[in-house]
């Protein structure tokens, strides 16, 4: 069976068809006499082809990200900050373990010492969000009038802040309104959301930068999110104090995420090869594919993540590291929160939610009482496939990250004298490598999955079409869902 027609080669040949001198289909060589020109030659195109619209490809790109403030001991600023705001009343959320410890404290003795600046607080939201802890945050919030948010924890309270306080706008709007399609409606925001200001407490989700919220689609076992320019804060406060308190299992699954967040948005498809190009300013997604700016940020965060996780994972006091790491997320946030990421997150969804019904595996290190394979776990899974199966489509960036996980540099011999075609069997390696020492499972059977469940996964990851749409060789190929593709990298994270 021939290969698909990529996406280029389909544009040429329709821009081939436009420009023909000649419409008729028995021209074959330039000295073909013609009898019909002008209107009779429009005709006979009209009548002989078939009318094809032209897919314009996209030729911008947009760079948005809240402020960062970035500081040992800023969290302590906030209430300053919502007071020069001119906060009315002001939404606090947390979760129940960052609720009873530093930065949650720091954080509300700040906004106690300022006068006349109520605030009611949140401290139910859930790790790994799902629909209903969504809908309950989200009710709570409508049952108060906040002029601001504050977010304190993790990416699961950035997110729920993110989405309670679109629906404290948007009023009457049911939570699918918003979520990404095909899974939910796909709205554009429109109206102005009330300020958050974002306190992360690891160093991972970057959620403190981008305008992207995450939640579990329980019905469908699989996660999805909101995914729009509109809900990013208007400030993170990045203090490297509040990831004191973090257990080690909570960092390296933070800084997994770094990771392949860095990894995967350096990787996607280029912003001019994506498609459709939007109508209105308002329409052009978050996600865009990789540009110049984004690969900015993403390669110094991919440089600090190899560097410093590993000195964390074996001291999570390494005072360094830990700051380090908080700045590598807020970068790899402004990275991927500008060109998007692909694979490895897209599979990671239905890997995490089908986990509650089927395997019901636990990680070690957290403290919850509910199955969970964290979302940096879960996204690592798949890593050494997918850059496997995508550095064919770019084998200089590739091999650009090949260095970075062995240390050396672009130039080295070691990393020059590798053929184009073998770039990708040796960065499998060296992300392999890399997961071992820092104890990740090796691949889906070691959270419990069976090579039965395959499939059940792959149909999970197909409708995250926002991440699928800028994986090389799925995102940029015409007709392309990715279903073939998909089954045999999950197959190559069986085990490895």
């Amino acid at each position: 069976m021939a290969p698909a027609a990529t996406r280029s080669t389909i544009f040429r040949l329709i821009n081939a068809s436009q420009h023909s001198a000649c419409p008729c289909h028995g021209c074959r060589s330039a000295t073909h006499n013609h009898a019909h020109h002008g209107a009779l030659a429009l005709n006979q195109l009209r009548k002989f082809a078939t009318p094809v619209q032209t897919v314009e490809k996209e030729y911008a790109f947009e760079v948005a990200a809240s402020n960062l403030r970035f500081g040992e001991g800023v969290t302590r600023e906030v209430g300053m900050d919502l007071k020069n705001m001119k906060a009315r009343k002001v939404g606090v959320f947390t979760d129940p373990i960052v609720a009873k410890l530093k930065p949650m404290r720091v954080a509300l003795e700040s906004l106690q010492s300022q006068e006349d600046l109520p605030f009611e607080v949140y401290d139910q939201v859930l790790a790994e969000p799902t629909e209903e802890s969504w809908r309950k945050a989200i009710a709570w919030a409508r049952q108060h009038d906040f002029s601001h948010f504050l977010a304190v924890g993790g990416g699961s309270v950035i997110d729920t802040a993110k989405t309670a306080n679109l629906f404290t706008v948007y009023k009457d709007a049911d939570l699918m309104d918003f979520v990404n399609a095909p899974v939910g409606k796909g709205l554009p925001i429109s109206q102005t959301l009330r300020p958050l200001i974002a306190v992360p407490t690891t160093a991972g989700t970057g959620s403190e930068t981008t305008g992207a919220a995450i939640f579990d689609v329980t019905s469908r076992a699989f996660k999805t999110g909101i995914a729009n320019r509109a809900l990013k804060p208007v400030l993170g406060v990045v203090d490297t104090a509040n990831t004191e308190s973090c257990p080690t299992a909570v960092h390296i699954s933070a800084g997994l995420d770094v990771l392949f967040h860095s990894l995967e948005s350096y990787t996607a498809i280029p912003y001019t090869e994506r498609t459709p190009r939007p109508a209105n300013p308002i329409l052009r997604p978050a996600y865009q594919g990789s540009n110049p700016v984004a690969d900015i940020f993403s390669m110094w965060a991919l440089r600090t993540t190899v560097k410093y996780l590993p000195r964390i994972a074996k001291d999570s006091g390494d005072h360094e590291a830990r700051s380090q790491m908080l700045l590598a997320a807020s970068f790899a946030g402004i990275g991927f929160g500008n060109a998007g990421v692909h694979l490895c997150h897209g599979m990671s969804y239905p890997i995490s939610g089908l986990n509650k019904k089927g395997p019901k595996y636990k990680h070690p290190g957290y403290v919850v009482d509910h199955p969970i394979i964290p979302h940096g776990v879960s996204v690592a899974l798949t890593g050494p496939a997918v850059f496997q199966f995508t550095a064919p489509s770019s084998p200089d960036r590739h091999r650009e990250a090949l260095a970075v996980f062995n240390g050396v540099t672009v130039t080295d011999p070691s990393i020059t004298s590798i053929p184009d075609s073998e770039v990708g069997a040796y960065l499998y390696e060296s992300i392999a490598s890399f997961l071992d020492g820092l104890g990740v499972p090796r691949g889906l059977k070691a959270v419990g999955y069976n090579k039965s469940d395959i499939s059940m996964l792959v149909e999970g990851t197909l409708p995250q079409r926002r991440v699928l749409d800028l994986a090389p060789n799925i995102g940029n190929v015409a007709g392309e869902d990715g279903r073939e593709h998909l089954t045999r990298i999950m197959e190559a994270s069986f085990e490895y």
